[in-house]
C-alpha cells in the first residue's frame, strides 16, 4: 500500500540526514570540549563511579567526543565515527550512569534517567552506523 507521506518525506530524506548528523555530532562535540575547560571535574567523577584508568580514558575520550563528532557533522568516515560514539556511550552508560549505585550527593532517577537517554543515542548511532 502506497503511503501518502512519501514524496514529502523522500524530498526531506536528505535535510533530515544532516540535521540528524548535526545533532548527533553536536551532542559529542560540546561534552568533548567541556571536558577541557572541566578537565578537573570530570576526572574527579570519573574516579568518585570507579572508572579504571580514568587519567587515559578521559585524556582518550576528549578528542574521539570531539573527532567522531565533527566526523558526523561533516559527513566524514561516518559509520566508523557512530559505531566508536557507539562504543563509547555504552562504555559511559555502564560507568558514568550507574544508577543501581549509591553515590554521595547522587540522585539514582537522574542517572536512569540518561542512562535510558543514552540507550536512545547509542540506538541512533548503530542505525546510522549500519545505514551508511
Amino acid at each position: 500500500m502506497n503511503n501518502p507521506l512519501n514524496p514529502l518525506l523522500d524530498t526531506l530524506s536528505r535535510p533530515m540526514d544532516v540535521a540528524g548528523r548535526v545533532l548527533l555530532g553536536l551532542y559529542f562535540v560540546i561534552p568533548g570540549l567541556l571536558k577541557v575547560s572541566g578537565f578537573a571535574g570530570t576526572l574527579a567523577y570519573m574516579k568518585l563511579h570507579g572508572v579504571p584508568l580514568a587519567m587515559p580514558l578521559l585524556l582518550l575520550t576528549i578528542p574521539l567526543q570531539v573527532g567522531a563528532g565533527l566526523a558526523l557533522i561533516f559527513d566524514r568516515q561516518v559509520r566508523t565515527a557512530a559505531f566508536l560514539l557507539a562504543g563509547l556511550t555504552l562504555l559511559i552508560n555502564l560507568f558514568m550512569h550507574d544508577f543501581w549505585n549509591e553515590y554521595p550527593g547522587g540522585n539514582a532517577q537522574h542517572e536512569l534517567q540518561n542512562f535510558i537517554k543514552n540507550l536512545g543515542i547509542f540506538a541512533g548511532l548503530l542505525l546510522l552506523a549500519a545505514r551508511r
